[in-house]
């Protein structure tokens, strides 16, 4: 065999060997998984089964299309995610963060925020979400910027509508969320039932 011919052959097997990137994606392997998932979030601002709590009075001046609101707000969540739009629907985690009034003249939020997952099939896993929310648009896009668990290392983008208003204080808003995570993303974990039912029956058959 030529030398040359040799020498492209040894690197070509030591590419491989070693996982470069670039063979990774002409081997189909660059692709990531995408999950789809769909919440409703329930911002509950006062009253019975309040969720999210107002902790900076901003020092800007007063909203213009917001009364009562001052630039700067700042506004601390752990709202419950469900699995329908309605307030007893089955919960599937809490949406933990903040938003704040972040322009001076459109009703516009800078929302933060890590999505805690505690039932269905990603159980213990999160997703952090991160973005702007103007709330006099029907339909908002605001990013997917990591996770951890089944989401680790997650891209994506999240669907953001405003559903209905259950009352003054209570918003019920629809999360469309389209995570893509890297194709050796983990499984994700164990549901806690599934991990239960499966103890008791290693007890039993002891």
């Amino acid at each position: 065999m030529p030398r040359v011919v040799l020498l492209v052959s040894l690197v070509a097997v030591l590419a491989m060997a070693t996982g470069d990137p670039a063979v990774a994606a002409a081997r189909g392997g660059g692709h990531g998984r995408l999950i789809h998932l769909l919440f409703y979030m329930h911002d509950i601002t006062g009253g019975p089964g309040q969720t999210a709590v107002q902790v900076i009075k901003g020092p800007g001046p007063a909203h213009p299309v917001m009364p009562g609101s001052h630039f700067g707000d700042t506004t601390v969540m752990d709202d419950a995610l469900t699995e329908g739009p309605g307030a007893s629907s089955r919960v599937l985690g809490r949406a933990r963060g903040t938003y704040t009034l972040a322009s001076l003249g459109a009703p516009v939020l800078s929302v933060s925020m890590t999505v805690a997952l505690t039932g269905g099939a990603y159980n213990g896993s999160t997703i952090a979400v991160a973005g702007l929310d103007d709330i006099s648009a029907s339909a908002r896009e605001l990013a997917v910027v990591g996770g951890t668990g089944a989401f680790r290392r997650a891209t994506g983008h999240v669907l953001w509508r405003t559903a209905k208003m259950e009352s003054r204080d209570h918003m019920v808003l629809e999360l469309d969320v389209y995570a893509t995570v890297p194709g050796a993303a983990p499984a994700p974990p164990p549901r806690a039932d599934v991990v239960v039912h499966q103890a008791a029956l290693n007890h039993n058959l002891d």
